[in-house]
């Protein structure tokens, strides 16, 4: 099965999938929907740009009753990045679904207009990060006691940042009858866990490499590290790729590499933890509109970041572990593009 006419899909989702230019399934999306379709739990390993987005989203959007004005579907995310990637994703496969609310609720931007919109009116879809979601349910205006479908997106990397915690208690705050729908890069001990004590029965799916592996020419340059800065700004003016993305390990690294490039002649910006949340949003737009082409990121970008077509990914140094790396990569080749 690889033809989304083939599944039991509901008319309404036939808009969103026509938008987004949808008729074959990747992979995990062929593997995973039908289960999803079920009702049953699912633990998927997945690929980062495998499409599991879409294979969630038709599910969640699938099971929810447009009539009841009540939080149904909630999707965690590990970053603010990722969450607002997934949002715009599943608005947009809701295109034929009418009067659908969907907040995205994460840190980092001021909590009292997140309060005022729930106190106005329930979303039926919340997306939005442990923390967040968290402090918003402890003070009683996110509602998640109907919740039918809840959604761990990259749940390893939201161990990884401390959130087992606050994903525990979200989803002991969901419908007990709930879906669960647990997707990860990989299966380590705490996953695994994890997934025994919040999944009932669930069906398994792997997607890693086959058909679906990205496309990516991968070099390796061992270069002095006092000549790094500019070997970086010479292999991109070498290869002039129209857009790039150069990630370091700490936030120091991140500003004197990026003025460093601007010193080149390159437009290059910095995207790291510590900016506000306005001014990462200004930095991707401008990458994404091609205003500035390399953008020089810590690894709170790694994951969720979605530029289309980025042509290059540039390790200024490399990842503590294999995971950061494929995630860092993983930028690029996305879509069966080569990167």
């Amino acid at each position: 099965m690889t033809d989304f006419a083939a599944l039991p899909l509901s008319p309404a989702l036939r808009p969103g999938l026509d938008a987004l230019g949808y008729t074959a399934a990747t992979p995990i999306q062929a593997q995973s929907l039908p289960p999803i379709l079920e009702g049953r739990d699912l633990l998927a390993q997945a690929p980062t740009g495998s499409g599991k987005t879409a294979a969630f989203g038709l599910g969640l959007l699938q099971r929810l009753d447009p009539g009841q004005s009540r939080c149904q579907a909630l999707v965690l995310c590990p970053t603010r990045e990722l969450a607002d990637q997934v949002g715009r994703q599943l608005r947009r496969l809701a295109t034929g679904i009418p009067n659908l609310k969907l907040s995205v609720l994460t840190g980092g931007v001021a909590l009292e207009p997140q309060i005022a919109s729930l106190q106005a009116h329930d979303p039926q879809v919340v997306v939005g990060t442990p923390g967040r979601v968290q402090e918003l349910a402890r003070k009683r205006v996110l509602h998640l006691g109907v919740v039918r479908t809840l959604v761990l997106d990259e749940a390893d990397r939201m161990l990884d940042m401390g959130f087992e915690e606050p994903v525990r208690e979200i989803a002991n705050r969901c419908h007990g009858q709930r879906q669960t729908l647990l997707f990860s890069a990989t299966f380590p001990d705490a996953i695994r866990e994890l997934a025994r004590q919040l999944l009932r029965n669930p069906v398994e799916v792997s997607v890693d490499g086959g058909e679906s592996a990205p496309d990516i020419e991968q070099r390796f340059f061992d270069v002095d590290p006092q000549f790094r800065q500019k070997a970086v700004a010479g292999l991109l003016l070498r290869h002039r790729p129209e857009s790039a993305v150069v990630f370091c390990n700490t936030r120091k690294d991140v500003d004197e590499v990026a003025g460093s490039l601007r010193q080149f002649g390159f437009s290059a910006l910095a995207l790291h933890g510590d900016m506000e949340q306005r001014d990462r949003d200004e930095v991707l737009l401008q990458l994404a509109n091609r205003s500035c082409n390399v953008l020089v990121a810590s690894d709170v970008a790694a994951r969720g970041l979605d530029v289309e077509d980025l042509a290059a990914v540039v390790n200024y140094e490399l990842p503590t572990d294999v995971d950061a790396y494929r995630h860092r990569i993983g930028r690029t080749g996305r879509a069966g593009r080569r990167g």
